[in-house]
């Protein structure tokens, strides 16, 4: 058993993190000691490892609490993961897109001031102060 800081430490994250995934109801409800301290296992741990994995992966909580509700139900068909984690990668590859569009739109502004000139005379700041 283990106290939120050290579970933390193990995890890599903020004590604030842990505490947050538990308001959020990612996290199971942790034994308390005597003195009313939360004490975690490595359950606790493993699933928060879990937890930050799928977040580093940019997984909404939504998409999280799903994969981890079959992930507490191992025996059931992994096909709904799999369309979770499709379209996943629909909205990456969406972001992406956009992403390439604002740095064509980004280039496309720095060319509108290509040398050191007075404010007022600066292309970017023109351009974007220019209707739509």
């Amino acid at each position: 058993m283990m106290q939120i800081g050290e579970l933390a430490k193990r995890a890599a994250c903020l004590v604030q993190t842990v505490r947050f995934y538990e308001t959020e109801g990612l996290l199971p409800e942790p034994a308390r000691s005597e003195g009313n301290f939360r004490l975690y296992d490595d359950v606790h741990l493993q699933r928060l490892i879990f937890i930050r994995r799928c977040r580093a992966k940019d997984m909404a909580l939504d998409e999280i609490r799903q994969l981890l509700s079959f992930r507490d139900r191992p025996a059931l068909d992994c096909g709904d993961v799999n369309a979770l984690v499709d379209s996943h990668i629909a909205q990456v590859r969406a972001k992406i897109k956009d992403l390439r569009e604002l740095e064509r739109e980004l280039i496309d502004l720095r060319r509108s001031c290509d040398s050191a000139r007075t404010a007022r005379e600066c292309g970017i700041l023109n351009r974007l102060a220019e209707p739509a």
